[in-house]
């Protein structure tokens, strides 16, 4: 099945089947030991967005007979059925530019081609672009560390005696004494198995993503350092001894990365392997997507609230409801907020709706907050999408304060021959988008 975000597909009695075990299922609740082959960008949606854990996959109809998305993108399969993602911002036949365009940018590497469409494959290489930039969160923290038990036979006794071991390989006595220890060591499974995906990703041929800036080449090299007793054919034995999540309050960036690791190794496995009843594959949140990209796009003019000051606003006093903009401007005399959604179409917009409350009131919040009179919804939309005004005005507030809140799209090329040429356009739209911001 090939769909898109925002969307919605018939679906047959047997793909029902199938897609009835992912259906309604929130994100929140897909843990490692429930879903060990299917993995979720962001991973630290509690950071991200207190709502996010509340999205589910997808939804299915009450007849069962319409499958609907929403801002989730990717690969996930169950069983015969393999359901495909796209962005909207693809034609049929064409390649996900956008969605490649994104993460390229959040990711911070260059792609200069692409020749996958959005399949299993291509899903795998969203995989590739984002450990280097796990890899370097995780290192930010230190090579990860841990008690490792060490078995000895020498005369440098340092630790328990075995004295099982010692009647086995030392009578007659010839003076060494068996014995065991423990040490925290930087050579243990975690990071065997960082050093197993840097080895794969080498033989794959995308050298090019581990060596992509100096820092990841130093941590590359650290972890290289830090695993002399790696063996390729350990492989699998690495890989059960990582299932269980690593669990440690300062090395916390290592959990994702360990996960994301399990994902890269097992990614034959579970392409052409997969068992019976298991739900497997790769999804990413593209509006956790478009607002890190966002950020990237408004930097220099917006901060971006709590990942680049760390500063954390409260609605009330003392310190009670805390609130998470997504954009300031430096000044705070504009709030900005990042929506995915096609506000570009008018059923998303409706007067009085419960839903259109919804996408606007957080940002009128912010506004009062930090007495604004500009607010702003950042959208994406169709390039070839006339039909809405680009930078329109929703309405005047009401109220004491007054001010206005306005929606402001970036237009989306379509129809471009190659990712080089659809880079060039982006471009172009990404300074447009800038100027119009005041």
């Amino acid at each position: 099945m090939i769909t898109s975000d925002y969307n919605k597909t018939g679906i047959t009695p047997e793909e029902l089947d199938d897609l009835k075990v992912i259906a309604g299922v929130k994100i929140s609740n897909i843990k490692l030991e429930d879903y060990p082959n299917l993995l979720v960008f962001p991973d630290s949606f509690n950071e991200y967005d207190r709502d996010f854990g509340k999205k589910v996959i997808c939804n299915i109809s009450d007849d069962g007979k319409m499958l609907f998305t929403n801002s989730l993108v990717g690969f996930v399969g169950f069983n015969n059925t393999h359901l495909s993602i796209h962005s909207r911002f693809t034609n049929s036949g064409e390649e996900d530019y956008f969605l490649h365009y994104m993460l390229q940018k959040v990711a911070k590497i260059n792609l200069f081609n692409l020749q996958h469409t959005m399949d299993e494959d291509s899903v795998f290489d969203f995989l590739l672009y984002l450990f280097p930039m796990y890899l370097k969160r995780a290192i930010s923290q230190g090579v990860y560390r841990q008690y490792i038990t060490h078995k000895y036979n020498d005369a440098n006794v340092k630790g328990v005696i075995d004295i099982s071991r010692h009647i086995k390989y030392n009578e007659p006595f010839n003076g060494s004494i068996a014995y065991t220890t423990r040490e925290y060591s930087y050579d243990n499974h975690v990071t065997q198995l960082i050093r197993h995906t840097i080895e794969f990703i080498s033989r794959y041929g995308r050298e090019d993503i581990i060596n992509i800036d100096a820092d990841t080449t130093q941590a590359v090299g650290q972890i290289v350092s830090a695993t002399p007793s790696y063996m390729s054919d350990e492989l699998q034995s690495i890989i059960n001894k990582n299932l269980v999540p690593v669990a440690h309050p300062y090395y916390s960036e290592y959990t994702a990365l360990q996960r994301l690791c399990l994902q890269i190794l097992r990614h034959e496995e579970l392409k052409y392997g997969q068992e019976k009843d298991e739900v497997y594959g790769i999804l990413i949140d593209a509006a956790w997507l478009w607002e890190e990209y966002l950020a990237i796009v408004l930097e220099g003019k917006f901060n971006h609230y709590l990942k680049d000051t760390g500063k954390r606003f409260y609605l009330f006093e003392p310190r009670r409801q805390q609130i998470i903009p997504d954009y300031l401007s430096f000044d705070k005399k504009i709030v900005a907020d990042a929506k995915y959604i096609p506000l570009n179409e008018k059923s998303w917009f409706k007067d009085d709706s419960s839903s259109a409350t919804a996408i606007y009131y957080k940002t009128i919040t912010y506004m009062y907050r930090f007495c604004s009179t500009e607010g702003y919804l950042l959208y994406p939309h169709p390039d070839e999408d006339v039909s809405p005004i680009k930078n329109e005005i929703i309405s005047e507030i009401d109220g004491v304060n007054g001010g206005s809140i306005s929606k402001l799209g970036l237009s989306i090329p379509c129809g471009c021959s190659s990712f080089s040429e659809f880079s060039s356009r982006m471009k172009e739209e990404e300074y447009n988008f800038y100027s119009k911001l005041l």
